[in-house]
């Protein structure tokens, strides 16, 4: 009973798309009708509104942060780990939008970040640096999640970094077509318009 709740309050609170919820309350209508058509981040970003953008990013990591925090304190770090597992679920494949989401790096970062913040803030530190050097924000999610298992495993445990392979797994999948476009040269840089 106690890892069912904690699956479906984790489902839950990921499927909030706040993205979408953003830019609609801002007035910039349906960002699935943006760029790539994706709710997060980095297709906010290409609203043009930064503040937007970073408040997505801030609120689609806390999901994940949020659910995992709120399970282990409630059941320990075994519901955590479900509870985040399932936030990125959530986000990446939400009941109220036809299951079509975000690609939940944020929210893996978010996950990783409260059930293990030293492994959580090297993934980020990753992304931060490959986006700085790379300039383009799905090689820097690639590398951040490629790398999170590794730092699961040293920060933490086999289970962190079970559940990170697992996620990584799930965020490559995401990221098909634009490891696609990574190959073929064509993917577009942080702030340019898809």
């Amino acid at each position: 009973m106690e890892s069912l709740l904690a699956a479906l309050g984790g489902y839950l609170l990921g499927s909030v798309p706040f993205g979408l919820l953003l830019t609609k309350a801002a007035g910039l209508g349906d960002i699935r009708a943006v760029g790539s058509g994706n709710i997060g981040a980095t297709n906010v970003l290409r609203t043009g509104n930064k503040k937007l953008a970073a408040a997505t990013l801030i609120l689609d990591g806390a999901k994940g942060a949020v659910a995992a925090l709120i399970a282990w304190g409630l059941a320990g770090e075994d519901m955590a780990l479900i509870a985040g597992f399932f936030a990125v679920l959530g986000h990446n494949f939400p009941v109220w939008l036809k299951f079509k989401g975000g690609k939940g790096v944020a929210t893996t970062l978010g996950t990783l970040l409260a059930v293990s913040w030293p492994a959580g803030l090297a993934a980020i530190a990753t992304w931060l640096l490959a986006a700085k050097l790379g300039r383009i924000s799905s090689l820097a999610a690639l590398a951040a999640l490629g790398l999170s298992p590794l730092y699961a495993y040293f920060f933490a445990s086999p289970r962190h970094a079970a559940l990170a392979l697992v996620l990584a797994a799930l965020g490559f999948f995401r990221h098909k077509a634009n490891i696609e476009r990574l190959l073929a040269g064509t993917e577009p840089r942080i702030g340019e318009k898809k």
